[in-house]
């Protein structure tokens, strides 16, 4: 068993059995589900919706090699530069060169996933360029030094008292702040730093091809701001968020914001074609796309799996999910945790590191049901445990264990051949720690029901 996976299951064991986190988690969580089951409502067929989702979505990814260069073409016409990076380090090499060149010393930034996915506010750091977040989910855990908890919600862990405690360490704020005087308190100390950030740096929800646009949706409105007053601006993106046409956004749009927070549509919907044309009174003076790969052409190769690449991070299979409900996010030590996290993940960084969260489902399907792209997910993550298995990935114990489970349970007489006490005794030995810390361990009969009926009815076993 790979480190990752151990500290996996310390951690999942730790967060399981803290009620704290599960009050503040279910709490928070309550009240999304509660908001999306009102927003799923708006539609007049939802069904037929995500159906129309999932087959533009396939259609993409069966075209990625022509809508990617249309999307390159179409930004270029208007002076975008298009940065294509195949993995993490390419992305924070390029990024880096880009502020150095323009003598670049601070940066704003808006929710990013990908962003996460590259670490790069931690590389800026150790180049001595400040980085900021001004979403306040992503500010509250830049403060704390911890990656975001949640896809759509990065702070959700935390209670709204946690949140003052910080506030009220960090900038002196009344310990009894309401969560209105908090994000005002948030508002004064980022406004000024919109107006002084050399770079803007944003994600993207998705990419235009015939438009060649990125479109950034939002509630707060720090991504138009991130994007506004600073003279550059870099939005990574990786490259599965590719739609075809910018009409498929009247489908795209309001199941993002349905799916993750129940809104109708979010807040801010921001279409940026380039940097400012000559007729605009605000903008960059130069906008940069990076295409992200970081592992993705590896599913995409993946024909059984690739509609994982179909997600539009909406959150909702995390909060379907009562795996995620019970150890958390940050236990998946992953950009990208819960459901969707496990089926892509082993693809993105190593099937042999992080196979082990393709088991850390109960395959209840809730995760697939909610999808509002219909991505198959708990299918994928069987799809995953077959590659785990067949690419040798599992330990040599895992392995032999598992054939001689085999070997044992395919034939009755096999089965029969060990009594009642011995199995006790094996069950005990090797799975009390792993099944009987928190429970009782499961008590074998003397004697199986097929051994009694042949016993009764003096019967020779079949095999």
């Amino acid at each position: 068993m790979t480190k990752i996976a151990e500290d996996f299951l310390v951690k999942a064991d730790e967060k399981a059995f803290d009620l704290n986190h599960r009050n503040t988690i279910n709490h928070n969580i309550g009240k999304y589900n509660a908001a999306v089951e009102r927003g799923l409502t708006k539609f007049e067929n939802l069904e037929n919706s995500k159906k129309k989702a999932h087959m533009v979505k396939w259609r993409v990814m069966e075209n990625l090699d022509k809508f990617l260069p249309e999307f390159e073409a179409n930004f270029q016409k208007r002076g975008g530069k298009v940065i294509w990076a195949n993995d993490a380090e390419e992305a924070q090499r390029e990024i880096l060169n880009i502020i150095n060149k323009n003598g670049g010393k601070t940066v704003i930034k808006s929710k990013s996933m990908t962003t996460e996915e590259i670490h790069i506010n931690d590389f800026l750091e150790e180049h001595n360029i400040t980085s900021l977040e001004s979403d306040l989910g992503e500010f509250i855990v830049q403060l704390l030094g911890q990656a975001p908890y949640h896809i759509v919600t990065p702070a959700m862990h935390l209670s709204k008292e946690e949140i003052a405690k910080l506030f009220n360490e960090k900038f002196g704020t009344p310990i009894d702040f309401t969560p209105q005087q908090l994000t005002q308190k948030a508002r004064e100390l980022l406004r000024e730093k919109y107006l002084s950030a050399d770079i803007g740096i944003t994600g993207g929800n998705f990419l235009i091809a015939d438009t060649g646009s990125v479109v950034v949706t939002e509630n707060e409105g720090n991504a138009r701001l991130s994007t506004t007053f600073p003279k550059i601006h870099i939005a990574i993106v990786g490259i599965e968020k590719i739609i075809p046409s910018i009409a498929d956004l009247d489908l795209f749009l309001p199941l993002l914001a349905s799916h993750g927070t129940g809104q109708n549509l979010t807040v801010y919907n921001t279409i940026l074609s380039g940097p400012r044309q000559p007729n605009e009174t605000d903008g960059p003076e130069e906008m940069y796309v990076v295409l992200l790969d970081n592992g993705r052409t590896n599913l995409l190769a993946q024909k059984d799996q690739r509609q994982g690449l179909y997600c539009i991070r909406c959150g909702a299979c995390l909060n379907a999910c009562p795996i995620y409900k019970n150890i958390g996010g940050h236990t998946y030590a992953t950009t990208y945790s819960g459901p969707i996290g496990s089926i892509i993940t082993p693809h993105l960084k190593g099937m042999k590191e992080f196979k082990h969260l393709s088991y850390a489902s109960s395959l209840c399907g809730k995760c697939s049901e909610v999808c509002p792209v219909k991505i198959d997910i708990h299918k994928m993550l069987l799809l995953n445990r077959r590659d785990a298995a067949s690419q040798h990935a599992n330990t040599k114990t895992e392995e032999i264990g598992w054939k001689m489970w085999d070997t044992s349970m395919s034939k009755r007489s096999r089965m029969d051949m060990v009594g009642g006490k011995l199995k006790n005794f094996f069950l005990k030995l090797f799975f009390k720690k792993m099944w009987g810390k928190y429970r009782d361990m499961p008590e074998v009969a003397p004697k199986s029901f097929s051994k009694l009926w042949q016993e009764k009815n003096k019967q020779t076993p079949k095999n």
